[in-house]
């Protein structure tokens, strides 16, 4: 039965489509028949309790000469969509807490939006790793310079990164003795005013950031291993990391069904694992992506998966 979408994610113009997790969605649903509905953050308001979205009547093709149609711009109550996708990428600063307050509200009042709000809200993606402390490197997280150096020199080498960003940003590898630790410290924390994460580093990372999509708390049973380039530790595609699609081993799956059950009781129903080596180090729960990677090496289709559940959820 055609449902009516609405997704709110960064401008539709400035997709990458061949690598575009959204675009997948979009297609998949306009593919079973879906009326699509796109709006940006500006897009989003609440009026006597109520949430409104101004979405634009939306058609997409799998063409990147162009790959989009748009109507002009309706202003809509929330409930009258089936689902509303949640995937604008990060930075989760104030305006993203301020939407999901107000998609809280939708939710409230009917509507099923995907990721949960206050799920979002609950879930940084850096902390979340904190719940499955048996999955994971050993992890400090403070503001004070003092307990990063003293983690360091436990540990040897490191990675330091803020809690607030994406795609391999402000993340740096570290090492007792590094002469340039104290401007590193003084640039994850904010000279000591916000809090930042250590964690012991992972050489297996020559090897991938591997990425593990869940469904429902279930895992799509191949990973995209992101491989640094020469020179670089982060295996990040938009840092130039190389995508190689495989299977899960036996050690990925028992992280999958550590964290599965937790991520299906919040209401977290698509998100990204991501695992190097033996261990789980973040739980991306905003936008996960590679979704286009996995489904051209092995021909998959987890767009489809994901709307074959979000229909069995709301039938």
């Amino acid at each position: 039965m055609p449902r009516r979408l609405a997704v709110l994610m960064d401008p539709i113009q400035k997709l990458k489509i061949h690598k575009d997790t959204t675009f997948a969605m979009l297609l998949e649903a306009q593919r079973r028949g879906h009326e699509l509905h796109v709006l940006e953050q500006r897009d989003l308001g609440l009026r006597d309790g109520r949430a409104w979205l101004r979405t634009r009547k939306t058609r997409v093709k799998d063409d990147p000469a162009g790959w989009f149609e748009q109507d002009t711009a309706n202003l809509r109550d929330a409930t009258e969509f089936d689902w509303i996708l949640l995937r604008k990428d990060p930075p989760f600063d104030a305006e993203y807490l301020y939407d999901t307050q107000i998609l809280e509200r939708a939710e409230a009042c009917g509507a099923s939006v995907v990721n949960r709000p206050a799920a979002l809200r609950d879930a940084n993606e850096k902390l979340f790793t904190a719940l499955f402390p048996q999955c994971c490197p050993p992890t400090l997280v403070s503001r004070l310079p003092a307990d990063l150096r003293a983690f360091i020199d436990e540990h040897g080498e490191c990675v330091a990164k803020v809690l607030d960003s994406m795609g391999g940003t402000s993340i740096f590898r570290v090492a007792a003795g590094d002469p340039n630790l104290n401007v590193i410290f003084e640039t994850v924390t904010g000279e000591g005013s916000r809090a930042a994460l250590v964690q012991r580093y992972i050489p297996q990372i020559s090897e991938g950031d591997k990425r593990i999509l869940m469904i429902d708390g279930e895992p799509v049973p191949y990973a995209l291993a992101r491989i640094p380039q020469a020179g670089e530790f982060r295996g990040n595609l938009a840092k130039g990391g190389r995508g190689r699609g495989q299977p899960l081993s036996e050690r990925d799956r028992w992280i999958c069904a550590q964290v599965g059950p937790e991520l299906r009781r919040r209401g977290l129903l698509f998100v990204g694992l991501d695992v190097i080596g033996d261990y789980l180090t973040e739980v991306n729960v905003t936008s996960p992506t590679c979704v286009r990677e996995l489904d051209a090496a092995f021909g998959l289709n987890i767009a489809g998966d994901l709307f074959d559940r979000l229909e069995a959820l709301r039938p």
